[in-house]
C-alpha cells in the first residue's frame, strides 16, 4: 500500500502543471492562512490485506511565510507491528498479531519551509488504542505516542487554492503502554523506528 501511494505521488508530480514556491516573503500577508486537508493514505481502505479503515482530517494555520501548524484527527487499525521494515517479514502471516489494534487520536504538527516548497515537519500523535482479538472482542485498551519526522515538498495548485505534499518520513514510537501478551511478543521483535514511510498530503487553502 505504501508503494502504491509513492507511485501515485510521482504520477501527480509529473503530470500536473505546478507552481513550486511555497514560501512567501516576510512582508507578504496576501497568502491564505488557513487550510484543511487529508492524506491519500486513505486509498489503503480499498486494500484486501491489512485494510486500515483509515480516516484523517487536518486543519492548519500558516503563522508566517515559512511556518505552519496544524492538528490532525485520525483513526485507523493495523494487524502487524509498525516497526516491521519492507522485505520478507512485511505483512508476513507469521508476524500477524492475534487480532488487530484500533487507534483513535490527534496529532499536533509543525512545518518549517526551508527552500521554495521544501519543508521539514514533525507530527506528534496521541493515540488511544483498543486491542481486538480474532473473534472481534475488545480484550484490552492502551495508549501510545507516535511521532513522524517528515521531509517533503509543497506544490501549489490552481492559483494557490489547492496543494499536494509528497514526502518521506521516519516514524518513531517513543512511548506506549503494556500490550496484551500475544501482541507484545510479536511487537517486541521489531524496532520502534520505521524508516522510509511515503506520504502524500493534499488540501484546500482559504
Amino acid at each position: 500500500m505504501q508503494k502504491r501511494i509513492l507511485r501515485i505521488s510521482l504520477i501527480l508530480i509529473l503530470t500536473t502543471s505546478l507552481q513550486v514556491s511555497a514560501q512567501y516573503s516576510k512582508n507578504d500577508s496576501s497568502f491564505r492562512k488557513h487550510f484543511i486537508g487529508s492524506t491519500l493514505f486513505m486509498l489503503g481502505n480499498f486494500s484486501t490485506v491489512n485494510r486500515p479503515d483509515f480516516v484523517q482530517l487536518n486543519y492548519g494555520y500558516r503563522l508566517t511565510g515559512k511556518d505552519a501548524i496544524s492538528i490532525e484527527l485520525k483513526t485507523w487499525k493495523y494487524a502487524w507491528s509498525l516497526g516491521i521494515p519492507y522485505g520478507e517479514s512485511f505483512q508476513a502471516p507469521e508476524e500477524k498479531f492475534p487480532g488487530y489494534i484500533r487507534e483513535y487520536g490527534f496529532a499536533l504538527t509543525y512545518q518549517r519551509f526551508m527552500w521554495k516548497g521544501l519543508y521539514a515537519g514533525i507530527h506528534v500523535m496521541n493515540a488511544w488504542q483498543k486491542f481486538v482479538n480474532e473473534d472481534g472482542q475488545n480484550i484490552d485498551n492502551g495508549f501510545q505516542i507516535f511521532n513522524t519526522y517528515r521531509l517533503g515538498y509543497h506544490f501549489k495548485l490552481f492559483k494557490d487554492r489547492f496543494f499536494i505534499e509528497p514526502s518521506m518520513a521516519i516514524t518513531h514510537r517513543p512511548f506506549h503502554t503494556e500490550m496484551p501478551d500475544g501482541f507484545k511478543q510479536i511487537d517486541d521483535k521489531w524496532p520502534k523506528i520505521f524508516i522510509g514511510e511515503p506520504g502524500l498530503h493534499f488540501g484546500y487553502k482559504f
